[in-house]
């Protein structure tokens, strides 16, 4: 199995979404790990997480 190529993370590419779970990530303190080892190195309760608090934001924001 070909291994991924190690591209770094274009912050300014990103799409909306994808900087809010970054930003999520940093206010967990998750950053770190995921910029060095990337998503995979989260346990399931880390990234579950992560995609709680995604849902909660993404549904008051469609409230407003």
């Amino acid at each position: 199995m070909a291994k991924k190529k190690d591209t770094p993370v274009r912050l300014d590419q990103l799409t909306e979404e994808e900087k809010m779970k970054y930003e999520i990530a940093d206010e967990l303190g998750l950053l770190d790990r995921i910029m060095k080892d990337g998503w995979k190195s989260l346990s399931s309760k880390e990234t579950g997480r992560i995609g709680g608090i995604l849902a909660r934001k993404r549904k008051n924001r469609s409230k407003k």
